[in-house]
């Protein structure tokens, strides 16, 4: 009788927690341990290590946003792609270069991959538009696998595009999930730079917050589409408006089960 690996006893206990029997111990499954060893010895009496508190159903959003689905995943994203724009390199689930340094690129992928592809994606660390562009085909020929993808975005990713969102817009922890989660989504695709006229609806949501004004936060959201041509980039579109409707839809009241901590 062989003996099962950690991952394969994860995936076991995922399955009885009942969330995706991925082997991943990301912060969904986590959070479900926490809430059951809270209902066993009681909550903490110190305060727990998070920075967000998302829907799930907010979080499988962002993923959606940007893999669109496991399939297409697979046939489209699993090496490096150009999103146009202001974009640079992305891997796996919208691990944009362009963004990163190449000690956290490094950091983030580091035996995950081969290191002469690791090497390859740190090279273009920092290029955006058409400059990261025009280095692609030096690397489009790596592979990333989803699986490990997904163990980069919720075990490294989150956390730091977490942290980014409560800096950025302080108080943000005291809104509805949905309205955390989708503000993590809005960070995670535009970062937390908040001056010139291309960012003033960046800004103008700090206030928003604070007084938790969904609805105001859900219409500068929307005016964002002005920043990209429909024709070009309607997936942006999309996003926003979807972004948007979820916020202003935003209630509190969600069962243990249906929350995230980040």
């Amino acid at each position: 009788m062989s003996i099962p690996t950690t991952t394969e006893r994860l995936k076991v206990i995922q399955k009885r927690l009942g969330v995706d029997d991925d082997g991943i111990l990301g912060p969904d499954t986590l959070t479900r341990m926490e809430f059951i060893i809270d209902e066993v010895l009681g909550p903490l009496e110190i305060e727990p290590v998070h920075n967000l508190v998302v829907s799930r159903e907010g979080l499988e959003q962002i993923v959606q946003f940007e893999i669109s689905s496991e399939s297409y995943y697979k046939k489209r994203l699993s090496h490096p792609i150009w999103p146009k724009g202001y974009s640079g390199i992305t891997i796996g689930i919208g691990y944009d270069l362009g963004y990163h340094l190449k000690t956290q690129i490094k950091k983030d992928w580091k035996g995950r991959i081969s290191d002469t592809d690791l090497e390859g994606l740190a090279d273009v660390s920092g290029l955006k538009g058409d400059a990261a562009n025009a280095v692609l085909s030096s690397v489009n020929h790596i592979k990333i696998p989803l699986e490990v993808a997904k163990v980069v975005f919720y075990t490294s990713t989150l956390s730091k595009y977490a942290q980014m969102v409560r800096k950025a817009y302080p108080g943000v922890q005291e809104l509805p999930a949905d309205a955390q989660a989708m503000l993590l989504s809005l960070v995670f695709n535009r970062g937390i730079k908040m001056s010139g006229s291309k960012r003033r609806e960046m800004k103008a949501i700090q206030s928003l917050v604070v007084t938790k004004d969904l609805n105001g936060i859900a219409e500068q959201i929307r005016l964002m589409k002005r920043l990209w041509n429909k024709s070009e980039l309607p997936g942006l579109h999309i996003r926003r408006d979807k972004e948007a409707q979820m916020i202003a839809n935003a209630e509190d009241g969600y069962k243990s089960s249906e929350l995230v901590f980040i």
